[in-house]
């Protein structure tokens, strides 16, 4: 049997309004989370709902850091106000970073006085490309030899001492600077953002890169390896003056848009602050030795004693031969060609192996690739390396050798035994024979004040030019090293 319950009427108004109210209530939250300022994707856009996650801690934005850096460019007016600042730059313009010290009173004493190292790199902000950034360089470094991705522009720059661009990594610096006094250094981008993007239909947007900081301070032994702050910005580069014209157009639609559609939008900023973000996973610098030349004592050179061989250095990423073997597969045989700057001609041998290549002769290749290119891959496949124009050979002359000589029991003094370095030299100047000591000893060329030849009633004569130009080919020295007494620089004798 069902049970029916019929209301009065006055029963009856009260559900109504009862219903009525509910729906009321139901709208109105409706109303509250459709329009107004929050929607779903303002939500999105938020911090934590971003693909990059920060791994700092979430009450960092009351933190004072330790350090600041500014980059002296004006941030874009087309940025929505949940996302990141984006700052245009013109491909090889100098733009000012100021390095500014924020500490408090009595925060990190142990580098009150003392230098930090900071190091600055260009890297990518997509993670598709970060994946991939190694063959990324790689492919930039043949597209255009001889061409840094970041330089510094050393006369411009204030306060920075001892700054370096490593050869083998063409998107990184690095320089000490002392946090107590003013230092602003001035960087150059040289690569642009569409160089990375496939121009299949040309004007494509081009991809973002980071502007990254990461400073250190020394340890106990006197090398810069303990992390303090990194901080980085996002940036596009165009070509030269086409910053200045991206900016004008976003301002330009910026003017155009609403009052209320401008309020969803960042105003544009004078200049970039860098925010603070994790350290950039670089074994070299942050788990390995540090760089050449940057230990706090210098009293003699990092060389090992006995057979005057350089302390380790790391193994530069790029093999220095990379010859094309018979066993290489086609796919190997594409990447050689890539490597070498023959993309132009990687579908024309799109199935040859190694093997098919290297077959080939010198007449085959001019007249598949034409004189210029043909002569150059011929060489590139046999492997020609270029002869130096001198080579000399050096050691560094032992404490054993310097001391009093043991003798054998038949009275006969014993014999020194040297392991000599070769030089290659083809500029044929001091300035280039001065760095590539300094690279033999891992140290900063400043650090060899002059270089002198041993003449005749042990006299020194000054090496000059005229001098190395006229030195014998594969001739030995034995290298001594005397203190300079007005600074940390020492002096080098050829013997």
């Amino acid at each position: 049997m069902a049970w029916a319950l019929k209301l009065p009427l006055t029963d009856e108004v009260i559900e109504s309004g009862l219903v009525q109210d509910f729906d009321a209530s139901l709208s109105g939250i409706g109303q509250e989370l459709g329009a107004g300022a929050y929607s779903m994707s303002d939500v999105l856009a938020l911090p934590i709902f971003k693909q990059e996650e920060s791994n700092l801690p979430a009450d960092n934005e009351n933190k004072i850091l330790p350090f600041q850096y500014v980059l002296c460019a004006a941030t874009s007016p087309a940025i929505k106000l949940h996302d990141e600042t984006l700052t245009y730059l013109n491909q090889g313009q100098s733009y000012e970073i100021r390095m500014l010290d924020n500490r408090k009173i009595g925060e990190l004493p142990e580098i009150t006085g003392k230098m930090v190292k900071s190091i600055i790199r260009v890297v990518f902000h997509d993670r598709r490309l970060q994946y991939t950034e190694h063959q990324q360089l790689e492919g930039w470094r043949w597209n255009r030899p001889g061409d840094r991705i970041l330089a510094l522009d050393i006369p411009m720059s204030v306060g920075i001492i001892d700054p370096r661009a490593n050869p083998t990594q063409l998107n990184t610096v690095e320089f000490l600077w002392d946090p107590s006094k003013r230092t602003s250094v001035f960087i150059q981008v040289h690569c642009i953002s569409t160089e990375f993007t496939m121009r299949k239909h040309g004007g494509e947007k081009g991809v973002p890169f980071r502007i990254q900081i990461d400073t250190f301070k020394e340890n106990e032994s006197g090398e810069y390896t303990e992390h303090l702050h990194s901080a980085s910005c996002q940036v596009k580069v165009f070509k030269p003056k086409g910053a200045d014209r991206k900016q004008k157009t976003d301002r330009e639609k910026m003017e155009k848009r609403t009052p209320q559609e401008k309020e969803k939008y960042q105003p544009s900023y004078e200049t970039t602050i860098l925010t603070e973000c994790s350290p950039w996973p670089e074994v070299t610098y942050v788990n390995n030795s540090p760089s050449p030349g940057f230990n706090s004592s210098h009293n003699s050179f990092p060389v090992a004693e006995g057979n005057g061989s350089p302390s380790h250095q790391p193994e530069p990423v790029v093999p220095v031969a990379d010859n094309l073997l018979g066993t290489a597969t086609p796919q190997d045989t594409q990447q050689w060609l890539h490597r070498n700057r023959f993309s132009p001609f990687c579908r024309l041998f799109t199935n040859f192996s190694g093997a098919d290549l290297l077959k080939l002769t010198r007449e085959d290749v001019i007249q598949i690739c034409g004189p210029a290119d043909g002569i150059r891959l011929f060489n590139a496949l046999k492997g020609r390396a270029v002869r130096p124009r001198l080579t000399i050979y050096v050691c560094q002359e032992s404490q054993q050798a310097r001391e009093q000589q043991p003798k054998h029991e038949n009275g006969d003094a014993a014999s020194t035994f040297y392991v000599y370095h070769a030089i290659y030299l083809e500029e044929l100047t001091s300035t280039e024979l001065t760095e590539k000591l300094a690279q033999l000893f891992n140290i900063s060329p400043r650090q060899i004040n002059q270089i002198f030849k041993q003449g005749p009633t042990g006299i020194h004569v000054l090496v000059s030019d005229e001098m190395i130009q006229n030195f014998q080919d594969e001739v030995c020295f034995v290298l001594d090293t005397m203190k300079d007494e007005t600074s940390d620089a020492y002096h080098i004798i050829l013997k």
